[in-house]
């Protein structure tokens, strides 16, 4: 049986629902108050658009930060070094920590909104499982480091999303959030070897 594509309307709704969501996120005081209600009418749709394509307000978070990840997943799989595979663990590990905390500077109330939605535990969820197992499969490379997967855990918390909202609140500079991770970064490894 032939694949069957979506119809064109809702392709359409499906990209006016994911730039609604962006930009009520990107302008939101709390990523909590944007609601399903306030994503459909800046989309032009009705809630139950909204529910039949994503489920619920997770899911609809869950395919945002997709959409808005894609190009960093793409950088990390296929790419040139510092990001891309092939690259020096010793490198390589810094540059994506590095890559994961712009995004959620960059993206700070959808990740938080991602990270803390009540689905249960964060460490639980796809996106995470993913940057734990290319960070952990990347650890297995530095030679002397005897636990990647604890490893792999320790490091992506100094990225989880509520402490980026925490630092950034507490007026923690953009750069200066870089360079204390990339201090703290350089320090673990060197002490893994």
């Amino acid at each position: 049986m032939a694949e069957r594509r979506p119809r064109k309307d809702a392709e359409r709704n499906r990209a006016a629902v994911l730039a609604a969501a962006d930009a009520l996120f990107a302008r939101c005081e709390r990523p909590e108050d944007v609601t399903m209600a306030d994503i459909a009418a800046e989309a032009g749709v009705g809630k139950g658009t909204l529910f039949r394509a994503y489920g619920d307000r997770a899911g609809l978070i869950r395919a945002l930060y997709s959409a808005k990840l894609r190009p960093l997943r793409e950088a990390v799989e296929e790419g040139p070094p510092p990001l891309g595979p092939g690259t020096d663990p010793l490198e390589r590990v810094p540059a994506l920590l590095d890559a994961v905390l712009r995004f959620k500077l960059d993206h700070r109330h959808l990740a938080l909104a991602l990270e803390s939605d009540g689905g249960g535990s964060p460490y639980g969820a796809e996106h995470y499982d993913r940057w734990h197992t290319l960070l952990r499969t990347t650890l297995e490379g530095v030679p002397g480091l005897a636990d990647g997967d604890f490893a792999a855990h320790a490091l992506l918390a100094a990225v989880r999303a509520d402490l980026v909202e925490h630092l950034a609140g507490q007026g923690v500079a953009r750069e200066a959030m870089r360079a204390r991770l990339a201090q703290f970064t350089a320090r673990f490894l060197g002490a893994g070897h």
